[in-house]
């Protein structure tokens, strides 16, 4: 079996949420970060023959690309990767030693904010994040237009950024999230958020999910 250049960046992603993965039979992908306050799922282009788990994805990848055109199988306990004469039994990992992700769907509870978060507006927001060590992104609301700012919650005196991103139906909101939960792969997202916790990042194509934990103390809706 062979990797495909858009699967590869999306388990990239994911190995930057949770280092461990449940790989399932199929196309279909999940992972759920150690404190469980991001979840994502991905629909690939490549199917995977049977369901196995690794510890360390960063190194899988890395074992995977050491050789030019290098491709895997299995046996009972391991993944094997070959490449011309070069082989390489890498371990299977117990589903007990990494997070996985639960079954059930998770659903948002409420949907209190929805608009498109556009590539352009993503990449500068977190950029700037990024530059200036912000710990803290929002999307808020004066009723008028959505903004995103990116600031520090605990610090009135660092700086602060405010991009202009779509507009408002009338609800202030003040959506709080943690910069390092924002992990994205770049693109336009549909973004809904519920006022209970909890917002939503879809792609365009549907085929990448983000669940993403709002920051309850920071965050507020309404008047």
């Amino acid at each position: 079996m062979k990797l495909s250049n858009e699967t590869l960046t999306i388990l990239k992603n994911f190995a930057s949420i949770n280092s461990g993965l449940e790989f399932k039979e199929g196309n279909k992908l999940a992972t759920m970060s150690p404190t469980k306050t991001v979840l994502a799922k991905a629909t690939i282009a490549d199917s995977f023959p049977q369901t196995f788990c690794v510890y360390d994805l960063n190194e899988f990848l890395s074992v995977y690309s050491l050789y030019k055109d290098s491709e895997f199988d299995f046996d009972d306990v391991n993944v094997i990767f070959k490449s011309g004469r070069n082989k390489i039994k890498y371990r299977k990992t117990p589903k007990t030693m990494i997070v996985t992700v639960p079954e059930k769907e998770l659903n948002l509870p409420s949907v209190d904010v929805q608009f498109t978060f556009k590539d352009e507006d993503f990449a500068g927001v977190m950029k700037s994040a990024n530059v200036l060590q912000l710990p803290n992104v929002s999307i808020e609301s004066d009723g008028e237009k959505i903004y995103v700012s990116c600031f520090n919650s605990t610090n009135d005196s660092a700086h602060t950024t405010l991009t202009e991103v779509a507009e408002g139906n009338g609800n202030k909101f003040k959506a709080v999230f943690n910069t390092e939960n924002l992990k994205m792969i770049p693109g336009t997202y549909d973004v809904e958020i519920s006022s209970k916790g909890l917002a939503l990042f879809t792609s365009k194509d549907g085929t990448l999910k983000y669940w993403i934990a709002v920051e309850s103390k920071s965050s507020k809706f309404g008047e």
